[in-house]
Parts: structure tokens; C-alpha cells; sequence
């Protein structure tokens, strides 16, 4: 007994105990910084409101295999979700396995951002050291988007955490020069592909770019290795769409966000290329209830900000903005400290990664017309290793005055624009975190040996507060630090109201339709998803998630409708003719707002 007792003892211990060639304290702290950014994660997201489009589809996924392999958004899978379902289907496993609740649909983003703490860390360490890994994590930790993200049911997390597994495999590559870790990084790659499609291949250019300049074999061994990785990259990515196409069409759902039932339709246009200049469509917009298309975009999107800077100012900046400006320093003294160093150096091949993977995302971020906060959240990991970098070179010049000069200087810039970010939050603690932050700058400047310390903790207060003001709001990921309440309404007050209301609509509807196949339609899936996550009963979502789909087609809606399996439709104004044919041939009944019912039978 005593013996498997000093066992088991021994054993945790190990867990707590650094590995050979780094600080005692390291893994220590490293298990701190990602058990509290769990717990940011996790500390009441039970009591907020999901994204309710994926929340249904996760319901109905986790209803049944056939529907949970092809992601169906109803239950009786006639339409699709519009995205790849790689992390919806994780999420379905954690419904299914314990129950629809909040904190399930939830669970699997909060694990998620748990262990992209951890990979962070293996990834900045392997090629900057330490020192700059622990700033890396403690970034990523505190930084607004990356808290709001994985507070939430969104695909992004795990796009986020097979990245920074892709960087990691890279660097990997990098220092033994064995092509094998790039190709695994391109398996990382694919995978992410099926969490968040075209924007994971945004991470491949950084990772050729420092293969190909950085890795000891000669030349046409890179070569092959780079088409290597891109081709496994591409058959993993497209891996799922391949095998559901060869799937007849009558035995799977319709692919919604096509035009002609099409995975890589959906896939390379409406979620592709057609993002660089497009709008929500009118049917999102009207489901929605909202009173206009251009309020319900201004408010949940960052359509309000110019796209040259909404990475850098209005919510945009306020989700990931802060620490830009070290970033930026990271990236001048990683290439600069290591400019005399053999070609293959571990500190200019990260900043080449990582300032690579920076520019690409925020010139994407850029380029695409409709964003969401959260997209953001995939530059925390650049940002925070070429934080974590700029500590690493600062630290060579420590002890000299000018060292010191130049590191309180950035601290100060940088602390200035998050007091400038910060022009939403009440006064006194936008004087609060200006003060506190202007105070570690002089400790900075002061302090011969530990200014870098205090440095880091200056350019830290900013999106801390912003960050504690999003989990003391109980927020998400559409929730901005210190946004507008207008905002928020329509997030969670107004999805509370339409989960609440649902409850007792479907009641009321499964009653009355009891013999039939469909207990209610409705146009769009984003009207349909509050009656299926609130009942886990089928409703027919006309025309998919934008109202666009060719599904079902005025004849089958005729067809059903006079067959009895159809009565209640519930529809909201639209120029779809299959919506004037309800409102033609059907009987309204009593209701408020847009929403129109109407009884068919």
C-alpha cells in the first residue's frame, strides 16, 4: 500500500517537474496559466446564450449517426449545415454524451483552448527559448478575442489550437530537418481545414516560407518535402467533401450555400471567394427579425469599421489590437539579433513563422468584407509569440541604459494606445489601467535586471481589463470589451427570448400537426434553429440558412402541403416565391413582429 502510495506520488510529482534543459518552475507555471485560462473559459458560460444556429445543428447532429456524419442542420436532414463540421461534430459527441445543455455545447472549445495554451508554449520554446514562451502563453491567456472565442460554440477554437499544432510541427521540421513533421503539419493543416475550410490554408504560406529558407536539407530535398506537405495539406482538407459527394444525393442532406448541391460550391464560394466583397443576405437578415440589414450587420459584425483598420481600432482593435505594437518589435529585433546567424537559426525561423502567419491573416482580415470579432482570435498566437520574442532579444541587451530606454519606450506607445482602445470602458478605469500601466513603465526604465518584467506587465493592464470586463459581462464570442448594449441584445437577450418563446410555439405546433411528417416549415434555417434547439423536433427550413437554397422547391412545398404532411409555416416578409405562395394560399394566423404564421391544412 505504501509502496503504490510513494507510486503514485512520484507520478504527480513528474507531472509538476520541468523537463531536463529548462527551469524548475517552468512546467509549474505553464499548468498555472492554462488551468486559469480554462477557467476564464468555463466561469459561467452555463448562463449566457449559444450561437443558436450551431446549437441546432449540434442537436440534430447528435439525434443520429446519418445526420451527426453529414451534418444536417434538422433532424430529418434535408438541408446541411453551411460550413464543414469538423468542430460541430465534437461538440454533437459532448450533446450526446451529456445531454443539450449550455456548458456541453461549450465543453469541448474550453478543453480546446486549454491545450492551445499548452502546444504554444512546446511551439515558441522549441525555437525562441523559455523565457519567450512564458510571455507567449501569458498573452494568449489575457488577450479579449481569445477569451470571447472560447467562451463559446464556435469552430474557431479548434481551428486556432490545429494551427498553433501545425506551427509547432513546423518548427519541429525546422530544427532536426526531418521532412516527415512537415508533412504531419500539413495533416494539422487538413484537419483544421474541416473546423473553419479556406482560413486554415492562410497558415501555409508562413509555414513553406520558413521550410524553405530555414531547414538544413539542400534545396530539392525542401522542394519535394514543401509539395509534399502541400499534398497531403490538400487530400486531408478535402478528405470528407470527397466522400459525401460520391454519396447519391437522395441519401444525404442538400449542401446549403449551394446552388447545386455541392460541397466545394459552398466550400470555395459562398464560404470563399465570394467573401471578398458580399453582404448578408436578405433571408439572414429577416429571420433574424432584424428592422433593417444594415443595423443587423453594424451591430454583430465589424462592417461599421473601415477594413484597413478593424484590426486595429473600434471593436476590432479592442478584441485584438493591444499588443500590436510589440508584436511589431518582436518581428524587427527577431530578424535583426539573428541577422549574422547560419541560415537555418531557431530564432529567425520563428519570427519569419510568425510574423508570416500575422501579415497574411490581417491582410485576409482585410480583404473580406463581412468578419466577425472572433475571427481575430486566430492572430493570438502570432501576436503572442512575437511578444514573446521581443522579450527573448530584449533580454541579450540586458543591463545597458539604451536596452532599457527602448524597452520603456514601447511600453509606453503601447500602453498609451490601449488607454486609447480603452475610450468605451468607464473613466475611472480607463485612468485606473492608464496610470498602473504608465507606473510599471518608469519601474521599466528603472530597474537594471527585471525592467523587461515590469515591461511586459505595463503592455498586459489594457487587455486585461478588457478582458475581465468580457467574463464579468458573462460574454462571448459576438461580445466586443465595452461594446454597445444594442449589441448585446442581440446576441443574448434576443436569443433568450426566441429559445423561451420557442419552447411554447413547438408545444402548441406538435400538438396540432400531430400526423404530420413535417410539425412545422420555416424560411431559412437561421427562423428554423430556435424551434429545433428548443424541441429537437423537425422543422423544414425553407431555402437553408440565407433563404437562397433551391430547397425544398415550390413544387415539393405544393406537394407536401397537399398531401397533408405540411401545415404550419412560419415565414417572414421575402421576395421568394415560395413564401408568396404560403402567404397566397395559406391561412395567417395571429402574430407579432415580422414573423408571419401561416396554417396550411
Amino acid at each position: 500500500m505504501v509502496a503504490a502510495e510513494d507510486g503514485g506520488s512520484r507520478r504527480w510529482r513528474a507531472v509538476w517537474r520541468s523537463p531536463a534543459g529548462q527551469p524548475a518552475w517552468a512546467r509549474r507555471l505553464l499548468l498555472l496559466v492554462a488551468a486559469a485560462a480554462a477557467a476564464s473559459y468555463a466561469w459561467r458560460t452555463a448562463s449566457q446564450q449559444p450561437e443558436i444556429y450551431y446549437a441546432a445543428a449540434v442537436r440534430s447532429m447528435a439525434s443520429s449517426w446519418h445526420d451527426f456524419f453529414f451534418a444536417a442542420f434538422d433532424p430529418q436532414a434535408t438541408v446541411s449545415v453551411d460550413k464543414l463540421p469538423g468542430a460541430l461534430w465534437l461538440q454533437a459527441l459532448s450533446v450526446r454524451l451529456f445531454g443539450l445543455h449550455v456548458w456541453a455545447l461549450n465543453l469541448p472549445q474550453i478543453i480546446e483552448g486549454a491545450l492551445t495554451v499548452l502546444v504554444l508554449y512546446r511551439a515558441v520554446r522549441r525555437m525562441a527559448g523559455v523565457s519567450a514562451a512564458v510571455v507567449a502563453i501569458a498573452v494568449f491567456a489575457v488577450m479579449p478575442a481569445t477569451v470571447a472565442l472560447n467562451r463559446g460554440n464556435i469552430s474557431d477554437t479548434l481551428l486556432i489550437l490545429l494551427l498553433v499544432c501545425a506551427a509547432d510541427a513546423a518548427g519541429t521540421a525546422i530544427r532536426t530537418g526531418r521532412a516527415r513533421h512537415m508533412v504531419c503539419a500539413g495533416v494539422w493543416v487538413g484537419l483544421a481545414f474541416q473546423a473553419k475550410m479556406l482560413q486554415a490554408w492562410l497558415v501555409v504560406p508562413a509555414l513553406l516560407l520558413v521550410w524553405l529558407l530555414a531547414a538544413p536539407p539542400r534545396l530539392p530535398r525542401r522542394l519535394a518535402a514543401a509539395a509534399a506537405m502541400l499534398a497531403v495539406t490538400v487530400l486531408v482538407s478535402l478528405s470528407w467533401m470527397l466522400v459525401v459527394s460520391a454519396v447519391p444525393p437522395h441519401d444525404r442532406p442538400y449542401v446549403d450555400g449551394s446552388s447545386h448541391n455541392s460541397l466545394f460550391e459552398q466550400v470555395f464560394e459562398y464560404n470563399g471567394f465570394s467573401r471578398a466583397d458580399t453582404t448578408a443576405s436578405p433571408g439572414a437578415s429577416a429571420s433574424a427579425g432584424a428592422p433593417s440589414l444594415a443595423a443587423l450587420t453594424d451591430a454583430v459584425t465589424l462592417d461599421e469599421v473601415s477594413r484597413a483598420d478593424r484590426t486595429v481600432a473600434g471593436p476590432g482593435g479592442r478584441a485584438i489590437g493591444w499588443l500590436l505594437p510589440v508584436a511589431a518589435a518582436g518581428a524587427v529585433l527577431g530578424v535583426w539579433t539573428s541577422r549574422r546567424r547560419p541560415r537555418g537559426d531557431p530564432l529567425r525561423a520563428a519570427t519569419l513563422l510568425w510574423t508570416a502567419w500575422l501579415l497574411v491573416d490581417v491582410a485576409s482580415f482585410t480583404a473580406t468584407d463581412t468578419i466577425n470579432a472572433y475571427y481575430l482570435a486566430a492572430l493570438t498566437p502570432p501576436v503572442a509569440a512575437l511578444t514573446g520574442i521581443a522579450v527573448a532579444t530584449w533580454s541579450t541587451f540586458r543591463g545597458t541604459v539604451a536596452a532599457r530606454l527602448g524597452v520603456a519606450a514601447v511600453a509606453v506607445a503601447t500602453v498609451g494606445y490601449g488607454a486609447w482602445l480603452l475610450a468605451p470602458a468607464p473613466a475611472a478605469l480607463r485612468v485606473a489601467a492608464a496610470v498602473t500601466g504608465i507606473g510599471l513603465c518608469l519601474a521599466a526604465a528603472s530597474i537594471a535586471r527585471r525592467g523587461v518584467l515590469a515591461a511586459v506587465a505595463a503592455v498586459l493592464v489594457a487587455p486585461a481589463v478588457a478582458t475581465i470586463a468580457i467574463i464579468a459581462e458573462q460574454g462571448g464570442p459576438f461580445v466586443t470589451p465595452f461594446e454597445p448594449a444594442a449589441a448585446r441584445a442581440i446576441t443574448q437577450a434576443n436569443v433568450a427570448s426566441a429559445v423561451l418563446a420557442a419552447r411554447t410555439s413547438m408545444t402548441a405546433i406538435t400538438r396540432a400537426n400531430a400526423d404530420a411528417t413535417y410539425p412545422a416549415a420555416a424560411y431559412t434555417s437561421l427562423l428554423a434553429a430556435p424551434l429545433i434547439y428548443a424541441s429537437g423536433t423537425e422543422v423544414l427550413p425553407i431555402g437553408g440558412f440565407t433563404g437562397t437554397a433551391p430547397v425544398p422547391t415550390l413544387a415539393q412545398l405544393r406537394a407536401d402541403v397537399q398531401a397533408s404532411r405540411l401545415h404550419t409555416v412560419l415565414v417572414v416578409p421575402a421576395s421568394d416565391a415560395r413564401v408568396a405562395w404560403v402567404q397566397a394560399s395559406c391561412r395567417p394566423l395571429p402574430a407579432a413582429g415580422p414573423l408571419r404564421v401561416y396554417y396550411c391544412g
